[in-house]
C-alpha cells in the first residue's frame, strides 16, 4: 500500500510542476516579459517541450503586439491536470482493490 501512496504522491508533484512551469509562462507571455531576462528563457525553454503535443490546435492572440494569450498553453495546463488526477484516481483504486479481501 505504500508504494501505491508514493506513486500517487509522485504523480501530484509532477502535476504540480507542470502547472507551475505552464502557469509562469502563461503570465510571463501574457504580461509580454523579456525574453532575453535569464528567468523568463529558462521558464520558456524548460516549458517547450511539454507544449509539443499542442503546437497548432489553437492560435495564439496577440494584444497590442506586446502581450501574448497562448491558448495551446492553457490547455495544455487543463489537458495534464484531467491526466494527472485519471492517473491518481487509478492508482488509488487499483490500491484500494489490491487491499480489499477476495470476494470467493
Amino acid at each position: 500500500m505504500k508504494v501505491m501512496q508514493y506513486i500517487n504522491q509522485l504523480i501530484n508533484i509532477l502535476v504540480w510542476i507542470v502547472q507551475i512551469l505552464l502557469g509562469l509562462r502563461i503570465i510571463l507571455k501574457l504580461f509580454g516579459a523579456s525574453e532575453s531576462a535569464p528567468f523568463v528563457e529558462w521558464i520558456y525553454q524548460t516549458s517547450a517541450p511539454l507544449l509539443l503535443p499542442f503546437e497548432g490546435i489553437f492560435p495564439s492572440k496577440v494584444l497590442d503586439g506586446i502581450y501574448v494569450i497562448e491558448f495551446s498553453a492553457i490547455f495544455a495546463v487543463l489537458v495534464y491536470t484531467l491526466v494527472g488526477h485519471f492517473l491518481s484516481s487509478l492508482v488509488m483504486n487499483f490500491s484500494k482493490r489490491k487491499n480489499r479481501p477476495n470476494d470467493l
